[in-house]
């Protein structure tokens, strides 16, 4: 292989080897990356699927080029709700990796822009009085004093809001479960990786199913399943959405569990010394007893029983034909 290269003088960007010949970036992620850094500073503005579409980076490239990014901590984003409601997403492009906890340290040593003020047009003209109808307004005399001032009724308080209860604090086991299912959906489907803040967020709504009797499994189930047929666009909003619409009712309570009563003890009317015993139901004999007296029984059932008769004889009797058969030998 032949190769000419000559340095460029300017209008150039440094590019460091380990971005360049990374075995896990392909080629969209590296010219993304690439770009970005080239940038001057008052184009930084823009949210990184803009940069990405002047690339010609579109739909799915953009998605798998920006999840090498974020896996490998090129890209870090950070989703916020502002003081009208807005959420607002946070993007950091670096061009080494970086842990969330450097990037969580950067973010803060940057101080955010303050946002601009609206614009105002002054009103044109001088203000001048109210007209209604054609009449000219009444002169108001409310402010001069009067002999007789008319009574005013005490305006009657509003009654104050009752507070509410506060919510029931998790358990922190059960907190950590959560935390960590979230965390092992990026092993099974990558579209849905979050970072640890991230999950952290979400863990309060993801207790909620263990809280009502489904184990880690079941949660891990019913997030990965049903997966949407054009993707993933934002893994935050997906399990945001999943984990709310679809809580499970919580399981009816199980009735308390009430003994049997304890029997009294009774005397024994078996045979034998005086003895006491507790029944189970109406008996009126120990088992011991019970046992003694079923045997005895038997065993005279068996003794008063007859002499065995041959089956044929059995059979002439039910017949009555005893005298027609042969005598036996």
């Amino acid at each position: 292989m032949l190769r000419h290269a000559i340095a460029p003088s300017a209008r150039y960007t440094k590019a460091s080897h380990d971005v360049v010949r990374h075995p896990r970036l392909n080629s969209d992620a590296k010219v993304l990356l690439v770009y970005v850094q080239g940038l001057p500073e008052d184009a930084t503005d823009k949210p990184l699927s803009e940069l990405a579409r002047k690339l010609g980076i579109k739909g799915r490239a953009y998605q798998k080029a920006k999840q090498q990014l974020v896996e490998h901590g090129y890209v870090h984003e950070w989703r916020s709700q502002g003081s009208g409601g807005r959420w607002i997403t946070e993007q950091l492009v670096a061009n080494n990796p970086l842990t969330s906890e450097q990037a969580e340290h950067l973010r803060g040593a940057v101080p955010a822009a303050p946002p601009l003020p609206s614009t105002q047009f002054p009103t044109v003209g001088e203000p001048t009085a109210r007209s209604a109808g054609g009449y000219e307004p009444v002169e108001d005399h409310s402010d001069k004093t009067t002999p007789h001032p008319p009574s005013e009724a005490e305006p009657t308080p509003a009654p104050s809001p009752e507070p509410a209860p506060p919510a029931p604090t998790p358990d922190p086991t059960q907190l950590a479960c959560a935390e960590r299912v979230l965390l092992s959906l990026r092993h099974t489907r990558r579209e849905l990786h979050l970072g640890v803040r991230e999950a952290r967020v979400l863990a309060m709504e993801a207790v909620k199913w263990l809280e009502r009797g489904l184990s880690e499994s079941d949660l891990r189930q019913a997030l990965l399943a049903e997966r949407p047929q054009d993707g993933v666009r934002s893994a935050v909003g997906f399990l945001r959405y999943r984990l709310i619409q679809k809580l499970p009712e919580p399981q009816a309570p199980l009735p308390p569990y009430e003994p049997a009563p304890v029997r009294e003890l009774l005397e024994c009317e078996g045979p034998g010394e005086k003895h006491v015993f507790r029944p189970l139901a109406d008996e009126t004999e120990c088992a011991p007893c019970r046992r003694s007296t079923a045997h005895a029984t038997f065993h005279g059932a068996l003794a008063s029983e007859p002499d065995r008769i041959p089956w044929r004889e059995r059979i002439a009797r039910i017949n009555g034909t005893s005298a027609a058969l042969p005598a036996r030998q």
